[in-house]
């Protein structure tokens, strides 16, 4: 019975511990860039653009399509390093112990 409870001490605390996490992945911002820098995109926590930002040489005409590939090259980016953390972040708190099937951060 011992063991019981000291699984549901430790399941309870890890539960604590993520619920912690999840709050201050929400408030971080990761960012991410393409094209040497000329355009930058901020994501938080949860993988939402928080910000765009496009160096003005980029805003002339006949560089549209170019433009919109660097913007979905700096968001993957972004989202990249928020997604890399989230998992660092998750093995600190598990110990390494994966989600089950159907589990995922950020929730």
């Amino acid at each position: 019975m011992n063991q019981l409870n000291d699984m549901l001490k430790k399941a309870q605390k890890i539960q604590s511990e993520m619920m912690q996490m999840q709050q201050s992945l929400e408030q971080a911002e990761f960012k991410g860039a393409a094209g040497a820098g000329m355009v930058e995109v901020t994501v938080n926590g949860k993988g939402e653009m928080k910000s765009v930002k496009i160096n003005p040489e980029l805003s002339q005409p006949g560089e549209h399509e170019v433009l919109e590939d660097l913007i979905i090259a700096a968001y993957n980016d972004a989202r990249n390093k928020m997604e890399a953390a989230v998992s660092e972040k998750m093995a600190q708190v598990t110990g390494g112990l994966k989600l089950p099937g159907g589990m995922s951060l950020p929730f």
